[in-house]
């Protein structure tokens, strides 16, 4: 009899004989997100009219077309009425937005497949549009508290390549003309010009290359896998991906358990709302254990870095007291608001840190101006 391997730690996100197909598929992947991209109000869009065009009782591909029509993005009408072309060739709506995964995603389309099975598409959407428009709610909260930072980072490079490429060089005759023995950070700046003016394209070109490489790498899930468990040991970072994970995990699995979806049916499509693979990977572990008759508090309570004890303990009383969804939603809003603290509090750490870099760098540039000019007019004082 021959021994079965025991299954190791994320081994069910690459199997080993289908690597070259996983890799098209990362790549195929990886360049239709390069190239084409459609914005969250679209996907939120698309699930509301979708939603109540069908509870008016309009037919499936009417309200599709009526979608399509509507539509701002030429790209997101096309592939509007590659679903229409899917659907009259009698594919399921879910069948065919898994061909889409890129745009719409895991969660998308597993509540359009579970919405299809249980007759109350409509319902389903317009759940599903309240939870896209929630997330978004939420990334919006965190891309506004990084726009002050942002524009001090902006400001400290305009003015860096202000200096140092329109000011310096205008300078630099007089320097080498008077022959003044030059300071080491102008030495250094005189370097850092030479070398832009000579290889700027290729460091620039480079540069891009190198970015899309690393987006490309991490698109390669098994590589995605294990960059997400590092980023859990991270500190500080971990705690805001699990405060953000928490919370749309939360009110995903609220939402769907008080639509009368099964536990099992309910874990399978928050986990869509996972962008973490490391989490996912535990949310499978959890469902195979329900599965076989246990709790899910059994299995948070195996992992309390990534499931706080504060949400294990509430899931378990939930579990005990026929109350879960409950217990879910105010789990939700809590972690909402252990969010925005984090956000405030990453913006308070972050604008004095740039605030410094920027003084350091501009002053930087300054000194490395100044220094040869003082030289200049000192010599000149004694002579």
């Amino acid at each position: 009899m021959s021994k079965t391997k025991p299954k190791k730690e994320g081994q069910e996100i690459q199997a080993p004989d289908i690597r070259k197909n996983a890799f098209l598929g990362a790549l195929s992947s990886f360049f239709n997100n390069l190239i084409h991209s459609v914005s969250a109000q679209e996907r939120i869009n698309f699930a509301r009219h979708l939603s109540v065009a069908i509870k008016s009782g309009l037919p499936l591909l009417e309200a599709l077309r009526l979608i399509g029509r509507q539509s701002s993005s030429k790209y997101f009408s096309k592939v509007v009425n590659g679903i229409i072309e899917d659907i009259n060739n009698g594919e399921l709506l879910a069948q065919s937005l898994n061909k889409h995964e890129h745009i719409f995603g895991d969660f998308f389309i597993n509540m359009v497949r579970v919405g299809e099975t249980s007759g109350n598409l409509s319902q389903s959407l317009l759940y599903l549009a309240q939870e896209l428009k929630k997330q978004r709610e939420i990334n919006h909260r965190v891309r506004s508290a990084l726009i002050y930072p942002a524009i001090i980072l902006f400001a400290t490079v305009g003015i860096t390549i202000f200096l140092t490429v329109f000011i310096f060089p205008k300078i630099l005759p007089i320097f080498v003309s008077l022959r003044v023995e030059l300071p080491a950070s102008t030495k250094f700046i005189i370097a850092l010009l030479t070398f832009v003016q000579q290889y700027g394209y290729y460091a620039v070109l480079g540069f891009i290359l190198l970015v899309i490489l690393i987006k490309f790498v991490l698109s390669l899930k098994k590589v995605h896998f294990y960059f997400d468990k590092f980023l859990l040991s991270v500190p500080f970072l971990s705690t805001t991906i699990i405060n953000l994970t928490m919370t749309d995990f939360t009110r995903s699995l609220s939402v769907l358990l008080k639509s009368g979806m099964t536990i099992i049916d309910s874990l399978e499509i928050s986990k869509g709302t996972f962008h973490n693979l490391y989490y996912r990977y535990h949310i499978d572990q959890i469902i195979e254990g329900v599965k076989r008759g246990e709790t899910m508090a059994r299995h948070l309570a195996e992992e309390p870095r990534l499931f706080p004890p504060m949400f294990t303990g509430m899931v378990q009383i939930g579990e005990n007291t026929g109350n879960l969804e409950g217990n879910l939603f105010y789990l939700s809003e809590y972690y909402e608001s252990e969010v925005d603290d984090v956000i405030k509090n990453i913006t308070a750490i972050i604008e004095p840190m740039l605030l410094l870099i920027m003084g350091l760098v501009v002053g930087f540039v300054a000194i490395s101006i100044i220094t040869p000019i003082y030289k200049i007019t000192q010599g000149i004082q004694i002579k």
